[in-house]
């Protein structure tokens, strides 16, 4: 990621990259790691390395600021997603009386697991109303919002390297972590962009064909991604378009393994 104001943070500025996106971005104290950050990412990985089984993947992994909320029962530690997760430069534009009603919801919900409470040591946290920048800052980087365990392809990567979710829609950088390891999600189109697609069909229909959900603004399909949205339509690719044969490749080497 690239600034595009180099020198003083403090004055507004916007942040850019060859993806295609400009954001503005409020006057802002020079990012460092506060002591709530360094607090929240040691609890955070101590935990991870508790999980026999981590949904996003063991280490290593990054601290992403999602709204994980991490609850401890019988069978050890588990997370749940809050309503709404802060990134650290988001916190700047943010209103206390809205943060606050994320800590609202996080205190109803720890009420029932009192023991997660002591041992992450966030009492405090959850009992104290936010209601200004200070509070805002503080409940951006703990425990309860710098939070989700990432591994580095899915959090700040960008592709071909990995589909990070500082760069990607979150709705299509999270299906890596449920889909069949057999299809391939992020494909090559015939000018080397990446997209993402889905199967239209559920597996074994013999459908072939592919939906496209991402398609960056170089990609020769973007116009036709934007006319079907304009439409209120999907675009689809048929079997035979590369597109869908490359995201179908594995299976299709499989059932053919299969068949000899």
């Amino acid at each position: 990621m690239t600034t595009a104001a180099r020198g003083d943070p403090s004055q507004p500025h916007t942040e850019a990259e060859k993806l295609g996106w400009t954001i503005n971005i409020p006057g802002h104290p020079p990012r460092q790691d506060s002591t709530e950050y360094i607090a929240s990412r040691a609890q955070l990985h101590k935990v991870v390395d508790t999980l026999v089984k981590p949904f996003y993947g063991p280490e290593p992994v990054e601290d992403h600021h999602g709204g994980g909320l991490w609850l401890k029962d019988a069978d050890g530690w588990f997370t749940v997603r809050n309503l709404a997760g802060i990134e650290w430069s988001a916190q700047f534009c943010a209103d206390p009386a809205k943060v606050d009603l994320l800590r609202q919801n996080a205190k109803r919900l720890y009420a029932s697991f009192p023991d997660a409470v002591k041992e992450l040591g966030i009492g405090d946290l959850l009992d104290t109303e936010i209601t200004d920048a200070v509070g805002v800052a503080r409940w951006t980087d703990s425990i309860c919002n710098a939070s989700v365990p990432l591994p580095h392809d899915v959090h700040s990567a960008e592709l071909p390297q990995g589909g990070g979710v500082h760069h990607y829609p979150s709705p299509i950088t999270e299906i890596v972590f449920f889909k069949q390891d057999d299809f391939q999600l992020w494909v090559t189109d015939a000018g080397g962009n990446a997209v993402a697609v889905a199967p239209v069909a559920a597996r074994g229909s013999e459908d072939g064909r592919v939906q496209v959900l991402y398609a960056p603004e170089q990609s020769a399909l973007r116009p036709q991604l934007d006319q079907a949205r304009a439409r209120g339509d999907v675009l689809l690719l048929d079997a035979d378009h590369p597109v869908a044969q490359a995201a179908f490749r594995q299976q299709y080497g499989k059932a053919s393994n299969e068949e000899t």
